[in-house]
Parts: structure tokens; C-alpha cells; sequence
């Protein structure tokens, strides 16, 4: 069954969800790549890279808030024929991603924005990816981002998840639960961010046209990523 979505009303209820700036995440561009070993070793890593296999004929993607450009880096080496918009709020960090891509930086497009204010610049796209990049926004604004970008994509376009769950067992009470209290914490006063808990990223993309087909879990449920689909929602 089709559902209509108005993008207007969508977008203004993000805004006024929204309270605040972007978080700034200048200052963490250089040790990104530390914190990152330091507290998950390569798991984050193996998030990303998931589904990357199954990426090679890809045309076009949107890569939104990958920090310092780690899969970005590994889809220009993995597809030779990808474009990619790489949308940050940070420049430094896509000066990271920038430098990553090496020899591959003149496929990408890099748009230093909001990527709740930002305009798709080269639709249709039949990539989109997210890696830890979800949880820094309220599931307003997730839905409101989702909106936008279902509407610049080709049917057959995949959307790339990846992010923290808490599996709702004894591990998710005593383990997850307090480690992700603790990163939301250490973020707030490194970056600003003013979010303090995981939205339901799966309910704000639903509602937005977008279907869950795959998914991988780690470390008892802890990470997770997912492959999301582009449904029958007619856009006005």
C-alpha cells in the first residue's frame, strides 16, 4: 500500500525536533582512528565493510558523516566506476576523507553541510550509506533525512546502516546499555552532541518508505548493520 509523506510538514517538524546546532567534529579528526581501536578494535570496521562486497556495481552514492573516510576509501578502491557525495558537517574530517581517498579523491564530490539541511546534488542514487552516523540525530530527524533521500534514489537503491543496538536481554541491561550511556557522554563533551540516547533509526526509516531486508549483528547484538530498501511512498 502506498503512503504519502508531506516533505514540508517532515522537514519542520525535524527543525523544530532539533534544538540546537551539529555537533563539531573538528577536534576528533586526527584521533578518530585511535578512539576508535582503543575502545571496539576492528569490529566498527567490519561493520562498515559488511556489505561492501556486494557494491561493485554501484553508479552512484551518497556517503553521509563517515569521518575520517575509511569506507569511503574502501568503496573507491572496491568499485572504480562509483561517484561518490560525501556529506559532512565537519571539515576536517572531510579533509581526512579527502586525503584517504588518495588517487580516487576526484570521484568524489564533498559537501561540507548538515546533512538534515543538506540537498541531494546528483540524484538518483543508488547507494546511500550511514555508518555510526544515525545515532548523532533525534528519529524526527532520521525520518525527515529519510523523506528527502527517498526521494533521490533509483528503486532499486540500497541503504547502508550501520550503528549501535541495545539487544533488549541481560546483556543489553547491564552491558550495552551502560557502554552506550558512557559513549553518548564522552561525545557530548568532546563534540557538543545534545543527543543523550539511540533513536529507533528501524521505525523513522520504515515510516519513511524503507524496508529492512538484511542484517548482520556483533558482539551480542551490540553492533549491528542492515540493508535498507526503497518502498512504494509517493513523495509531494
Amino acid at each position: 500500500m502506498n503512503t504519502t509523506v508531506d516533505t514540508k510538514s517532515v522537514a519542520s517538524e525535524a527543525a523544530v525536533a532539533r534544538g540546537g546546532q551539529a555537533p563539531n567534529f573538528d577536534r576528533l579528526a586526527k584521533l578518530y582512528f585511535w578512539m576508535e581501536l582503543v575502545t571496539f578494535g576492528p569490529l566498527l570496521s567490519r561493520c562498515r565493510e559488511a556489505f561492501l562486497s556486494e557494491l561493485r556495481s554501484v553508479r552512484r552514492a551518497v556517503v553521509l558523516g563517515d569521518g575520517d573516510g575509511r569506507f569511503t576509501s574502501e568503496l573507491l578502491r572496491a568499485n572504480s566506476q562509483v561517484r561518490i557525495d560525501a556529506v559532512d558537517a565537519s571539515p576536517a574530517m572531510l579533509d581526512a576523507l579527502l586525503a584517504r581517498a588518495g588517487q580516487n579523491a576526484a570521484r568524489v564530490s564533498a559537501h561540507c553541510v548538515d546533512a538534515r539541511d543538506w540537498q541531494p546534488a546528483n540524484p538518483p542514487y543508488d547507494l546511500i550509506v550511514s555508518h555510526f552516523f544515525l545515532d548523532c540525530l533525534t528519529t524526527e530527524e532520521i525520518r525527515a533525512l529519510a523523506v528527502k533521500l527517498h526521494g533521490a534514489v533509483l528503486p532499486s537503491a540500497k541503504w547502508i546502516v550501520s550503528d549501535f543496538a541495545i539487544p533488549n536481554d541481560w546483556f543489553g541491561r547491564w552491558l550495552a546499555h551502560p557502554l552506550v550511556w558512557l559513549l553518548y557522554r564522552a561525545f557530548g563533551v568532546l563534540t557538543g552532541l545534545k543527543i543523550r540516547g539511540l533513536p529507533d533509526h528501524q521505525a523513522a526509516l520504515r515510516n519513511a518508505g524503507f524496508s529492512l531486508t538484511r542484517r548482520h549483528t556483533w558482539l551480542c547484538g551490540l553492533l549491528v548493520s542492515e540493508i535498507w530498501r526503497p518502498q512504494g511512498v509517493e513523495l509531494r
